[in-house]
């Protein structure tokens, strides 16, 4: 590793952590010449994840466009950065498992919804008003109909009391 003051290629490592739950190895280092600190991260080298668009496009995942569309849909709500980025780790983290293939859009699209729902419903619904790309506002009115209906059914199931027997 090459000092980024003097780039010199002597240096100890000071200290070492993971970070990025546990996908990446931090370390502090010390330049033996200069005595100048900094820091460099190691990452598992993975296979590209692929993303397959709707149009039959193929395009490399990328992290920071998932990331942004999140935070589009969760602005100004009660939802923190640490939050979105543990919703984009996750669905990195399932991506990688399938590394390799080609993960559709579609699929992707259905995975950030499902997490999003139980976070904030109406982060949710942003977030799937672009997704399914209404035409109208009859179907984004059908989808929130069906939204409210699915919360009722849920509470209901809920606070149903089963009778012994």
């Amino acid at each position: 590793m090459r000092c980024p003051g003097c780039d010199a290629t002597e240096n100890r490592v000071v200290d070492t952590r993971a970070s990025r739950g546990g996908r990446a190895v931090r370390r502090r280092r010390e330049c033996v010449v200069c005595g100048a600190r900094f820091t460099t991260y190691e990452y598992v080298e993975e296979l590209p994840i692929q993303v397959l668009k709707r149009s039959g496009a193929v395009e490399a995942f990328d992290r920071g466009k998932l990331l942004e569309s999140i935070r589009v849909a969760c602005a100004k709500r009660p939802v923190s950065a640490s939050q979105m980025e543990q919703l984009v780790d996750r669905i990195e983290d399932e991506l990688s498992r399938a590394a390799g293939l080609e993960e559709p859009s579609v699929r992707l699209g259905a995975r950030v919804m499902d997490l999003l729902r139980p976070l904030d419903r109406v982060a949710y619904v942003r977030f799937a008003s672009v997704y399914r790309n209404f035409q109208d506002a009859g179907e984004f009115q059908e989808f929130v109909d069906e939204m409210a209906a699915a919360q009722a059914r849920e509470e209901l199931r809920k606070n149903q009391v089963e009778l012994p027997l």
